[in-house]
């Protein structure tokens, strides 16, 4: 079982940034393929970034080069920094590990509006 705690939503302008994290516990973190997805109003959730046990990132047409993400596997957190965001980046994210199974996390909203 792992438990996973997302936290860094919030409101902010277009242009802004963010920084999302994601805590985990429970498991043993470094062996997980952590992502981040999210779900706006109406729509499906959508997988956005993925990073591999070793580290290795994938992201989303939508949000490459706006988007970074990266693990801390010695302090078991996932972040996502976003950046340049804009009123379609308005959503509530997720965090998710797959590996001995797939688990989410409750999800933090964000919000870009001026």
């Amino acid at each position: 079982q792992m438990q996973l705690v997302e936290s860094g939503g919030g409101l902010v302008q277009p242009g802004g940034s963010l920084r999302l994290s994601c805590a985990a516990s429970g498991s043993t973190f470094s062996l997980y393929v952590m992502g981040w997805y999210r779900q706006a109003p109406g729509k499906q959730r959508e997988l956005i970034a993925q990073i591999s046990k070793s580290g290795a990132p994938n992201y989303a047409y939508s949000v490459k080069g706006r988007f970074t993400i990266s693990r801390d596997n010695a302090k078991k957190i996932l972040y996502l920094q976003m950046n340049n965001l804009n009123p379609d980046d308005t959503a509530v994210y997720y965090c998710n590990a797959q590996g001995q199974g797939g688990f989410w996390g409750q999800g933090t909203q964000v919000t870009v509006s001026s």
